[in-house]
């Protein structure tokens, strides 16, 4: 079984929180367009100036989605 990586971009400031938002919306488009086997988004608010977007992929995708979408930073899921 592959491992799981979850891609993550950091949004800072006043508008990070609906920044982060919208591009999980973004993310979501992506996943359709791709045809990806998984579909696990989100967005989390960490304070009123840090909020992050993510999105899971398995591993062998990772460098495809790494690469177009240019993500601040992974961990494993």
């Amino acid at each position: 079984m592959s491992r799981k990586i979850k891609l993550i971009w950091d949004f800072r400031g006043p508008a990070s929180a609906k920044t982060a938002e919208h591009h999980e919306i973004h993310l979501k488009e992506y996943i359709t367009i791709e045809k990806l086997p998984i579909n696990i988004t989100g967005f989390q608010i960490l304070d009123e100036m840090y909020a992050i977007a993510f999105m899971v992929v398995l591993e062998e995708n990772m460098i495809q989605v790494r690469d177009a979408l240019k993500p601040h930073r992974g961990e494993v899921y």
